[in-house]
């Protein structure tokens, strides 16, 4: 009887599972249908939409660059030394995963009015500007990738970083020499996430970047453009074609063996 009812439970899970899959399936099915491949190509091929990919391909890449900077050392501290506070900065680091992203658009859009701000500005613009994309798609995407370093770093034993210090190696020199090399297939997952993260981005773009075409459009606002105007078969051309860069980063996250 219990073997049956375990069975039972299982299938339930099983049923629950593939109806959510399913459900998706339906979802992204609909929208492949709308339209034929020859259209969305013309789309995809028209000037507008070819600057707002290359755009996106390029400040993707930044901001997933410098998120990996930072998403390094921070979760390597995180992961490794025990301080007063330390929960309190954790769930501190977690902020813009929690911030309505408009919001976080804001918060940029009033910094950089602050005298603080103009400073910065008078050396790089960054409001309604391209590197104000890149700087929008940072924020949010940073948090992601520490995310993803601190569980790299916790799954690593520190075991051979003590050794290391006891041969006489600094902790910088640990880092570099034997943390680092062993957390290249984190680093590839927290990059691919970051920028993943950065391609879907939308509300800070809008609110403090804007959606110039030509300037400051990248993809999740020229669907956005499209759509306000009635094209909708270019925002679904756009659409499927996020998709399939999203499906591509999460076939190269899940090669380097990292769980997101």
């Amino acid at each position: 009887m219990t073997f049956n009812r375990s069975n039972l439970c299982w299938l339930a899970l099983a049923v629950i599972t593939a109806g959510y899959l399913l459900f998706w399936a339906f979802l992204l099915g609909a929208t492949a249908t709308y339209s034929t491949p020859d259209s969305w190509l013309k789309v995809l091929m028209s000037p507008e939409i070819r600057h707002a990919t290359w755009l996106s391909l390029v400040t993707c890449s930044l901001a997933a660059g410098f998120a990996l900077l930072l998403a390094v050392p921070v979760g390597y501290l995180m992961s490794r030394r025990e301080f007063r506070g330390k929960s309190w900065l954790d769930a501190a680091l977690d902020i813009p995963i929690i911030l309505p992203p408009l919001v976080v658009g804001l918060c940029l859009l009033i910094f950089f009015q602050t005298r603080i701000g103009k400073l910065i500005e008078l050396a790089i613009p960054f409001t309604y500007q391209l590197s104000g994309v890149v700087l929008a798609q940072f924020v949010v995407a940073a948090a992601f990738a520490i995310r993803t370093m601190r569980g790299t770093f916790q799954h690593l034993s520190a075991r051979p970083e003590d050794v290391a210090l006891t041969l006489g190696c600094t902790r910088f020199q640990a880092l570099w020499h034997v943390a680092l090399p062993a957390a290249r297939r984190g680093m590839v997952a927290a990059f691919c996430i970051a920028w993943a993260r950065s391609l879907g981005e939308f509300g800070p773009i809008l609110v403090f970047a804007g959606a110039t075409r030509m300037k400051t459009e990248v993809l999740p606002t020229t669907v956005w453009l499209e759509l306000s105007v009635g094209n909708l078969e270019a925002a679904v051309a756009v659409s499927l074609f996020m998709v399939a860069l999203a499906v591509l980063v999460l076939v190269a996250v899940r090669a380097t063996g990292e769980k997101v």
